[in-house]
Order: structure tokens, then C-alpha cells, then sequence
């Protein structure tokens, strides 16, 4: 039987097939979509595998990895900045190695498309001496879930996974096989040495890594490295893995180069085999090396005169390969004309945050009460926040409260303070703000602090969070405050508003400015709490209507300074006009409008 299904769903239906009782993710495209399709599936199938929603990635993995620890088939996966964040067990737990199946799935995202960083993990797997798979497709990644855990199980060490946003976010026909009950675990065997290695036993763990890595190369090398394209008199050839080479094996036949090029597979980029890879390739006049996004592959091997590909700028260093990229690239490497496309005409829409965001409100407020504030923020959907002035750095997950904290030194310094207003979402918050909130607090650091909790994970598809009862197979877990972590960190100052009251809001953000700057001031913490409207379960029913009257004079306030997007102006009179399909009702615009022209009907 087959299916169409989404790579991720793919990936999901693979750790099933394979039996994988355990999973665990922090939602971030393009990756979310495995965790929700694997515990949809399994709830279908009625098996007992669990799926869970970690607070973070570190936790995701830390927690999959004792199930594996355990003789229990797991996974956890997460998009490549997710990586960076279980980067300290990811490199240990290949040291220690694991027991049953274990599988990271990091979902790299070239471009890159929404992500901060567009970094490869295949560069953390070598980093980490980790075996990575590279799949082409949904179906290929599919095929690789089970490829990974025989890995994983023959040499007791982790496996990465790395499907790409192209696979996460593209559809296949996949054939199906059954669902069988998850591997069960043997139960923890006890062994200190390993488990809990001292420095010096790591060294030991060390060598044993190596050797593994040999082995893997030697026993795994040459079956994942396949001809797959390219005649007999072929003099050029090129190696590719990823959508990189499913790109590359489409031009190669359109621009009918097949017997003229060889094509190559790399199923397995790191760790190559590389005498194998060398002694296939050595015939071959010239020799391309096509890979998203960083050389892995070129750097393992040695013929650095003859391989061309990133390092000697014959493939673009940054960017996603895509169809007319390489298409340049390859016409290039053979000696064809390469023909410039022209740009697409037409200006791109920036992102905006939704008609009704309650995030929108809470910017609006901040920008209003202290223009000439400082506004470090964080990410999600809220750092579309830029679009309204009330953002001015995005760093990582958790970082606005640090950089709150450091510019509140770095002007204490100069015998300065001005207003500093940090925004984290709740989801953000509850990953990765806990920590320095504390460290905040301890070094009597002073500025305010806007949760923006709209109770889901927005930005990735509304994945639940720990300040709510539902779980990620829907069952009823226990709501953790943020209200009492946010006291609990020490913060003595905290207040809880709905942002669609203006008013409320700019009250709640003076008296927050008044609590820092009092002479025992520290933190102040304002919860702009409203429901998400694209959240299922929180949206509100449109029970009225907002109009503009004849009162507009075209100021533009409503559309430059408050940017909804539900609002425009009218290409005759200039005038605003709302657009009712997406007009959410919130009727913050009311409060907004310096004429007093908008009104509920």
C-alpha cells in the first residue's frame, strides 16, 4: 500500500515501522511536523509508542537518550538551531554510545528559509564523530529511519538523520508497511564506567569512538556510495547527496549531460570511505562535489587539485541550491554557456504579524510609552515585532533577557538608564529564559521584562507548552504557572494584562519602569496574556464588526504605525478602508486611531 505523505509524516511512519517507542521534539521548522505526525500515528494504530513535547531540545534528547540507554528504540529530532542547543549531549552520547536504536533527526534548513542560521549538521555529526544519512526524498528518508537504527544498534552509537526543508516539506508517495508493538526495553544495565565516565576512562571512550567510525566507514562506506547516472565515456563526474542531488539528477537529464557526467550518491556523507570514494572517482577528468551546506564531503577527501565544488567557489558557499543555482554551476563545470536568469520583477510582501495578534497590541503599547527604549527580543513570531519598532535584537532562544541584563550593565556603566523593555514568548520563555531571568535577578540587573504569552507554540503550528494541561497525544497533563516560576526566579515586581486594552497596558508598563528604577528596583515583569486567534482551540467567534467612518482623514496611523494588515488605504480617497475577511474584531485599532474614526458594530 501507498501514501502520499509529507516528509516529516515520512519520517514519523519510519520510527513506527521500525519500532521507535519513544520520541521526543522541540517544535521549530522545518522539523515540527514529525513529533505531531508520530504521535497521530500511533494513537491510529493504537500502539503504545509515547511522543512528548520537551521543554527544549536538550531535554528532548537527554530523555530520548535514557529510553535508548534503556534497550528501548528513540528518537528526538529538531530543527539545526535546536541542535545547537543539545549540542553538550550530543557530543558526550557518542562517547558513551547507546544501547537501543537512537536516531537524532535534525532538520537543516538551506536558504535559509526560517531559521537564523542557515549551519549544516552534518559539520556537528563529524564534529561529534556521529554517522549522519542524508536523504534525496520523503521516501528516502523513510528508508534511512531504518538504515539509522541498524547503525545505531550494531556499533552502539547515535545516528543522525538530516532531511532537509525540500524533504520535511515536500510530498511522495510512500509505501506503507505495518506498525508493529515498539521495541520493549530491556531495562538499564548498570555500568558506571560508561555511563558516568570519569575524564580519564573518556580517553578510552575516545579511542573506542574512533574505531567505531572506521568500522562504520568500512562496513557502511562503499554500499552508500551509488552510480546512479552517467555512461561508460563519461569524463567528468559529480558527487552529490540531499535534495542537491535530486536537483542535480533532473538537469543533468534536461540538459541531456548523462552520458558526458557521471553521477554519484552519498547516502552516507560522513563518514565517507574515502578510499573507496577515491579509487571510483580517480578515472574522471574533472570532479564536482555538489552538497548543502557546508563541504563535509570535500574536506574528507584528498584530491584537492582535481575536486572542485564549495572551498574553490565552483558551488555558491551560502544559499540554497536550488534547480537554477546549480543549473548555473553545472553548465559552468562542463564548459556550456551559462545563461543568466532574469530577477523576478515585483517588490516581496514583508511578514506581519496576524490580523488580532495580541503581540501587535503589546508593541504598539511599548514603542508608545518609551519611543527612545531599548528592545532586545527573541525568537518567534514576535520578533515580527521589527515591523513596529519594538524590536531591536533577535540573537537566539533566551537571549533577550541576557542582553536586557547586559545593556542594563553596559549603561550603568556610563551613569546612564534608559528604558529597556525585553519580549519573550511563553513557549521561548518556558525553553530557554528561565536561566538567565535568574542570573538577571542575582547580578541586580534592572529593566522589564513582557512575557507574551498567547498559551501555544504560534510560530510552529501551535504545539502545546508546559503553562497549559494538553500534552502531545492530547492527554491532560499538569499546567506549570509562569507566574510562579517568574516569582520563584526572584522577580518582586509582576503584573498580568490583556494587551487588547491599551490603557491597561501602558499603565502596567509605567508602573514596571517606576518598580525598576525604585531604589531596591530590579526586574519587572508584565504577563501580556491573550490567546493566540490562530490557536483552534482559543479562537474567538467574530460577534462584531469595526468600521471606519466618515471621521478619517488618512492619517495612516492605523496602517504605518499599528500595521494591521486587516487595514488599508483606499487607492481613490486615500482614505483607510478595512478588509472584513480578515478583521479579527479585536478592536485595538479603535484605541489607536488619533480621530477617533474607528468603531464596533
Amino acid at each position: 500500500m501507498k501514501k502520499i505523505l509529507l516528509g516529516n509524516e515520512a519520517i514519523a511512519r519510519g520510527l513506527l515501522e521500525n519500532g521507535c517507542s519513544f520520541a521526543a521534539s522541540y517544535p521549530g521548522t522545518p522539523a515540527s511536523e514529525i513529533l505531531s505526525s508520530f504521535v497521530q500515528m500511533a494513537r491510529s494504530a493504537e500502539s503504545p509508542a509515547m511522543g512528548e513535547w520537551s521543554i527544549n531540545e536538550k531535554v528532548a534528547f537527554e530523555t530520548a537518550l535514557a529510553v535508548s540507554y534503556s534497550g528501548g528504540r528513540a528518537a528526538a529530532s529538531m530543527k539545526q538551531v535546536g541542535l545547537n542547543v543539545a549540542c553538550d549531549p550530543f557530543m558526550s552520547s557518542a562517547y558513551t554510545g547507546v544501547k537501543g536504536g537512537f536516531l537524532v533527526i535534525s532538520a537543516d534548513d538551506p536558504g535559509p528559509h526560517s531559521s537564523q542560521t542557515e549551519q549544516d549538521s552534518r559539520m556537528m555529526a563529524m564534529m561529534a564523530k556521529v554517522p549522519v544519512l542524508d536523504p534525496s526524498s520523503p521516501r528516502e528518508a523513510k528508508e534511512m529511519v531504518q538504515l539509522g537504527f541498524q547503525i545505531s544498534e550494531e556499533f552502539e552509537i547515535p545516528v543522525m538523520l538530516r532531511p532537509t526543508t525540500r524533504v520535511c516539506h515536500s510530498r511522495q508517495g510512500v509505501a506503507l508497511g505495518e506498525i508493529p508493538n515498539p521495541s520493549v526495553a530491556t531495562g538499564f544495565l548498570k555500568d558506571p564506567q560508561r555511563w558516568a565516565a570519569t575524564p580519564r576512562y573518556r580517553l578510552v571512550l575516545h579511542k573506542q569512538l574512533n574505531q567505531k567510525i572506521e568500522a562504520i566507514a568500512d562496513k557502511y562506506g562503499k554500499k552508500s556510495f551509488l552510480k546512479i547516472l552517467g555512461g561508460r565515456k563519461a569524463s567528468r563526474c559529480i558527487l552529490s547527496s540531499g535534495v542537491a542531488l535530486a536537483h542535480t539528477y533532473d538537469l543533468l537529464k534536461e540538459l541531456r549531460l548523462e552520458d558526458r557526467i557521471a553521477l554519484y550518491q552519498v547516502k552516507m556523507p560522513y563518514p565517507l570511505n574515502a578510499r573507496v570514494v577515491l579509487e571510483k572517482i580517480s578515472p574522471y577528468k574533472d570532479i564536482l562535489i555538489i552538497e548543502e551546506t557546508d563541504p563535509v564531503m570535500e574536506m574528507q577527501l584528498a584530491m584537492r587539485g582535481r575536486i572542485r565544488g564549495r572551498m574553490d567557489g565552483s558551488i555558491p558557499p551560502q544559499g540554497e541550491l536550488v534547480p537554477d543555482v546549480l543549473e548555473e554551476c553545472i553548465r559552468a563545470f562542463v564548459g556550456l554557456t551559462v545563461e543568466k536568469r532574469p530577477s523576478p520583477a515585483g517588490k516581496p510582501r514583508r511578514p506581519t504579524l496576524c490580523p488580532g495578534c495580541p503581540h501587535r497590541a503589546a508593541f504598539y503599547a511599548i514603542r508608545q510609552t518609551f519611543p527612545d527604549g531599548i528592545y532586545p527580543s527573541d525568537i518567534g513570531c514576535y520578533t515580527l515585532g521589527l515591523n513596529l519598532g519594538a524590536v531591536d535584537t533577535v540573537l537566539c532562544m533566551g537571549a533577550t533577557i541576557s542582553q536586557a541584563a547586559g545593556f542594563y550593565h553596559a549603561y550603568r556603566m556610563k551613569g546612564e538608564f534608559p528604558p529597556i523593555v525585553a519580549t519573550i514568548g511563553d513557549s521561548t520563555f518556558y525553553h530557554a529564559g528561565l536561566p538567565p531571568l535568574v542570573n538577571a535577578v542575582h547580578n541586580g540587573a534592572k529593566f522589564i521584562l513582557v512575557l507574551l504569552d498567547n498559551s501555544t507554540t504560534a510560530m510552529t503550528g501551535n504545539q502545546p507548552t508546559p503553562g497549559i494541561e494538553t500534552l502531545a497525544d492530547g492527554r491532560k497533563g499538569k499546567a506549570v504557572s509562569m507566574e510562579e516560576l517568574v516569582k520563584a526566579s526572584g522577580v518582586k515586581s509582576l503584573s498580568v494584562v490583556d494587551p487588547y486594552s491599551l490603557e491597561d497596558m501602558t499603565q502596567a508598563l509605567k508602573e514596571a519602569d517606576r518598580a525598576c528604577r525604585a531604589e531596591n528596583g530590579g526586574v519587572a515583569a508584565i504577563i501580556s496574556r491573550h490567546p493566540c486567534l490562530m490557536d483552534v482551540g482559543a479562537k474567538e467567534k467574530k460577534k462584531e464588526r469595526v468600521e471606519i467612518s466618515d471621521d478619517c482623514i488618512g492619517c495612516r496611523v492605523c496602517i504605518d504605525d499599528f500595521e494591521c494588515p486587516a487595514i488599508e488605504a483606499d487607492p481613490d480617497t486615500g482614505l483607510a478602508r478595512i478588509d472584513q475577511t480578515l478583521c479579527s474584531a479585536c478592536g485595538v485599532c479603535i484605541q489607536v486611531c488619533p480621530q477617533n474614526a474607528i468603531q464596533r458594530k
